[in-house]
C-alpha cells in the first residue's frame, strides 16, 4: 500500500499550500466533514520554517471562511428555519445545537460569532442563525471575520510554536506507514457508529416519552392540572398553547426555577423532531421530576391540530 512520507506530505502542503488552505476551509465551512484543524497546524509549522507566507496563508483561510459563511448567512436571511432544520437533520447531533446557539445569540448577541468556530455544533448553524435573526450584513461580516481570524490564528499558532514536536509526530506516522491510515479510518468509523447508536437510543426514548397534541388538548379540556412549559424564543409567538409558561433552557437546567413534582410537566419547542424538549425531559427526570413529557411535533403540530379542530364539519 502506498503512503506519503513526512517529506512528501509537507512538500505537498507547501507546493499547493495557499490553494489547499482555501479549498479545504471552504469545504469545511460548507458543512462537509473535512476537519481543517490538522491542516492549519501543519501550515503553522511551515510558516515557522519560512516555507509559507503567514499573511497570504491567513488571508486565504479568512477569505474562504467568509465566502462560505456569507452564503449561509444569506440562506438564513431568506430561508431561515428551513436551513436550520436541514443542518440539524444532516448532523449526527440532534437539533439541540440550534437551540443552544439561539440561546447564545439571545444572551450575547454578535459576540457569539467570536467563539462559534471553536465550538462543535455552533460552527454549522451560527451563520444561518445570524441571518435569520435580522443582523445587518456589515456587522455580521465584521464579527465573523474577527472570529475566523481568532480561530485560524489559534491553530496556526499551535503549529508555529510546536513545529519541532509536530515533525517528531509525523516521523512516527511515517514509520507506522499504512497502519496509521487504517487506524485513523477505524477510529473515525467507530466514532460515527457510536454517535449513530446514541442517536437511535435517544430517539427510542423520545418515542416512548412524547404526548400527542390531541391527547394534550383532551386532557386540558377535561380540566387536568398540567404544567406546560414553552421553550421557544421570546419572538416566537405563533401556535401558543393556552396557559403555557415561557421559560428558557437555562432556567430549566438551573435550580433557580422550581418545577412542580405533583403535576405532569409538558415541554414544547419549535425545533424539528422536538428533540430539544426531549433532552430537557430526560434531564428533568434525572433530577427527580419523573412526570415530564415533550409535546410530539412541537408548537407546529399543536397549531395544525387546532386549525383542523376549528374547521367546520362537512
Amino acid at each position: 500500500m502506498i503512503h506519503l512520507g513526512i517529506v512528501e506530505a509537507l512538500g505537498f502542503v507547501e507546493r499547493y499550500g495557499y490553494l489547499l488552505l482555501f479549498v479545504w476551509i471552504l469545504a469545511e465551512q460548507a458543512a462537509l466533514p473535512v476537519p481543517s484543524a490538522p491542516l492549519l497546524v501543519v501550515a503553522g509549522s511551515l510558516i515557522r520554517a519560512g516555507r509559507l507566507n503567514p499573511f497570504a496563508a491567513i488571508a486565504c483561510c479568512v477569505a474562504a471562511a467568509l465566502i462560505a459563511d456569507s452564503v449561509w448567512f444569506e440562506l438564513g436571511r431568506h430561508r431561515g428555519k428551513r436551513v436550520l432544520k436541514f443542518l440539524c437533520r444532516v448532523s449526527l447531533e440532534p437539533d439541540s445545537c440550534v437551540r443552544q446557539t439561539e440561546n447564545a445569540f439571545i444572551r450575547y448577541g454578535l459576540k457569539t460569532l467570536l467563539v462559534a468556530k471553536f465550538i462543535p455544533g455552533f460552527n454549522a448553524v451560527a451563520a444561518p442563525l445570524a441571518g435569520d435573526s435580522g443582523i445587518g450584513v456589515a456587522s455580521f461580516l465584521l464579527m465573523d471575520a474577527l472570529g475566523v481570524l481568532a480561530w485560524i490564528s489559534s491553530f496556526m499558532g499551535l503549529g508555529f510554536l510546536f513545529s519541532n514536536q509536530l515533525e517528531m509526530v509525523l516521523g512516527h506516522v511515517q514509520r507506522m506507514g499504512s497502519g496509521f491510515l487504517i487506524l485513523v479510518v477505524f477510529l473515525f468509523a467507530a466514532w460515527i457508529c457510536w454517535k449513530y447508536i446514541q442517536r437511535r437510543q435517544f430517539l427510542r426514548t423520545l418515542k416512548g416519552a412524547r404526548i400527542t397534541p390531541e391527547e394534550l388538548r383532551e386532557r386540558m379540556v377535561a380540566g387536568e392540572d398540567l404544567y406546560i412549559v414553552d421553550l421557544r424564543r421570546p419572538d416566537e409567538n405563533e401556535y401558543a398553547v393556552p396557559g403555557a409558561i415561557r421559560m428558557s433552557f437555562e432556567e430549566l437546567r438551573s435550580d433557580a426555577v422550581t418545577i412542580p413534582k405533583d403535576r405532569e410537566v409538558i415541554l414544547f419547542c419549535s425545533c424539528p423532531n422536538e428533540t430539544s424538549s426531549a433532552r430537557l425531559a430526560i434531564l428533568l427526570r434525572s433530577k427527580g421530576i419523573t412526570r415530564v413529557r415533550p409535546l410530539r411535533g412541537g408548537s407546529k403540530a399543536w397549531g395544525k391540530m387546532m386549525e383542523r379542530a376549528a374547521e367546520p364539519a362537512t
